[in-house]
């Protein structure tokens, strides 16, 4: 049965862990697996602008043996005169896997429906669990271990960022706090499955309306724009919203001494993170923006294992 990764825990916890143990392996030998040598091509379909996705997938395919052939939606018939479940059926007789960057998370689903080869989100309006894998080893990288650590999420907690990190980081035996103003807070649905993912692992769930108390005592401190593709017209009002959620020198100094601060990129310094926090010595945003390459290697290597 072929296996697909539209969503964090579409993989076990111990798929998981394993996942993150062979990125880091890869890191340290780039071209120790080689999966689609042949070479087999891997589709890159976005529909949404990218640098780090376009760019690590791009060169994790080639090092993985394969050809990354980059589709730009809007130069192709999907979604238009013809339908996703028909590009589907088109794609996997001549693929090895599809990575798609894209808006509503249904079409992947659609997709996966319709496709005899693996099928990842590479981001969608819900989820972004390819970000989770890099940035689960990025912590393991830095702090030896995953389960057990406290987690602080400060910003916007609806969008497909925090929707992630609770999945991912429940999955991960992790103390995952958020913050957000009320207006903003993660939904229901997916704090409910997460807090029974933490359940089961070790973890727990918080979710607080005040950013100082989220995170206090936290080992990792991570955020995301306050203003994603698709809202800028609604800038001047997150702007406001957002007062008070800026992860600056002063809230940063509330977490650990040794915490680590990430972002999954682009950063707007300033907002929702200050300058000298994110340029800073306690973050390590290029060792997580670099970790892209190597999670999402180790993740289509087991993905090709799986068939």
């Amino acid at each position: 049965m072929v296996r697909h990764f539209l969503k964090d825990d579409d993989i076990t916890p111990a798929e998981q862990a394993a996942i993150i143990r062979r990125a880091i392996e890869l890191k340290k030998s780039p071209y120790s697996a080689r999966p689609y040598e042949g070479p087999k091509t891997v589709a890159l379909i976005f529909d949404k602008t990218s640098t780090r996705t376009r760019v690590s997938f791009a060169v994790g395919v080639a090092d993985l043996g394969g050809v990354p052939l980059i589709i730009d939606s809007q130069s192709s018939q999907m979604g238009g005169k013809e339908s996703v479940a028909d590009t589907a059926r088109v794609l996997d007789r001549q693929v090895a896997a599809i990575v798609w960057r894209t808006y509503a998370h249904h079409g992947l689903e659609e997709m996966a429906a319709n496709s005899k080869v693996p099928v990842v989100n590479s981001l969608s309006d819900d989820y972004h669990p390819c970000q989770l894998l890099a940035d689960l080893m990025t912590i393991q990288e830095h702090k030896g271990q995953l389960a057990g650590l406290k987690i602080s999420y400060i910003g916007d907690a609806a969008n497909n960022m925090a929707n992630s990190y609770l999945i991912a980081c429940a999955m991960a035996g992790m103390h995952v706090s958020m913050a957000s103003p009320a207006e903003y807070l993660p939904s229901a649905a997916i704090v409910k499955r997460a807090e029974s993912i933490a359940a089961e692992t070790g973890g727990s769930i918080e979710v607080h309306g005040d950013p100082v108390a989220a995170i206090a005592g936290a080992d990792v401190v991570v955020t995301d724009t306050w203003i994603s593709m698709g809202q800028e017209a609604e800038k001047a009002k997150r702007v406001a919203d957002f007062a008070g959620f800026t992860i600056d020198s002063a809230l940063m100094a509330r977490a650990k001494a040794d915490a680590i601060f990430m972002h999954c990129l682009p950063a707007y310094r300033g907002y929702e993170v200050s300058a000298e926090v994110i340029d800073g010595p306690q973050s390590v945003i290029w060792d997580e923006a670099e970790n892209r390459l190597h999670a999402q290697k180790a993740l289509l290597a087991w993905l090709a294992e799986q068939r």
